[in-house]
């Protein structure tokens, strides 16, 4: 079923290093990087955070669909995906024909470190108790990103070269 098997689309929980990674592995790789919701604020100029703001989340997730049909039909690509992106079947049904994802796995612990300072994370902004918060979003998501993976990398205690190096490794097999 997959079309672009030369496309790969990292998933995982916002600060699971989605971005940072995939900038790296594209480079490695010499194909364009994209970030989703870097593409949502280039296409709206407003961040994220108002989006959620003015539409509230059914809004952006709707504004997220659109530009990951989009992107997903692009070829030779590394996508950084939002963390609830998986949320819609639709969505997992677009991300996973379109060639190797590799869902980034983190811990609680790891998140909070990595989002500690954030101040552009909706979901997090709003909350009292970030870590219930975190451990939600995984317990509810963590199913979705697995049944669309075709690799999981551990991330925990990882330099960033290593778990490029893991990917690299899983892709060449």
């Amino acid at each position: 079923m997959q079309t672009n098997l030369n496309n790969v689309v990292l998933v995982g929980p916002m600060g699971s290093g989605k971005t940072t990674v995939g900038r790296r592995l594209s480079e490695k790789l010499g194909v364009n990087f994209y970030d989703a919701d870097h593409e949502i604020i280039d296409k709206t100029g407003v961040s994220i955070d108002h989006i959620f703001d003015v539409e509230g989340e059914e809004g952006f997730r709707k504004r997220e669909s659109d530009v990951l049909k989009e992107l997903c039909s692009k070829d030779n690509i590394v996508l950084a995906t939002g963390g609830g992106a998986v949320i819609s079947k639709e969505n997992r049904f677009e991300i996973s024909k379109t060639g190797s994802v590799i869902y980034l796995l983190s811990s609680v612990d790891q998140i909070l470190r990595r989002t500690a300072k954030s101040k552009t994370r909706p979901l997090l902004e709003k909350s009292s108790n970030k870590r219930k918060t975190i451990t939600d979003i995984i317990e509810a998501r963590d199913p979705l990103y697995r049944e669309i993976a075709t690799i999981i990398i551990d991330t925990n205690g990882k330099k960033l070269n290593e778990v490029i190096h893991e990917i690299l490794t899983h892709l060449q097999r």
